[in-house]
């Protein structure tokens, strides 16, 4: 019986255990927010503890985890990787800038603009 009280128990401990795991992910984050590193390594650590929340809800609260089908883990896998494009476009158009536009331009430009002393 698909139904029976041992399976129903056994996907409560399930979702119990996850519930708990996201919890203490989420109190990480916070923590890690406040521990001062650069901008792009709060970035990267907030990702990865995202992604392993996200893996955790899909994997057992979207019965991910018990998939067997082959089709299912070849269209998460094209998922993932999609996922990881779009997250890696913006640095990929980093070289886009002309060299006219950079943070130094406008330090030469407030110097030409301002007033000689003495006039």
């Amino acid at each position: 019986m698909a139904g029976s009280h041992a399976d129903v128990q056994k996907h409560v401990r399930a979702y119990l255990l996850v519930f708990g795991a996201l919890a203490l992910l989420t109190v990480l984050t916070v923590a890690a927010s406040r521990v001062e590193v650069s901008q792009r390594l709060h970035i990267t650590i907030a990702l990865v503890i995202a992604t392993i929340k996200a893996s955790l809800v899909a994997a057992i609260f979207m019965h991910l985890f018990w998939e067997r089908g082959a089709s299912i883990w070849w269209t998460l896998l094209f998922c993932a990787l999609f996922f990881a494009v779009l997250m890696m476009l913006p640095s990929f158009t980093r070289f886009d800038i002309p060299p006219q536009a950079t943070e130094q331009m406008w330090d030469v430009t407030a110097k030409v603009a301002a007033p000689a002393p003495g006039h």
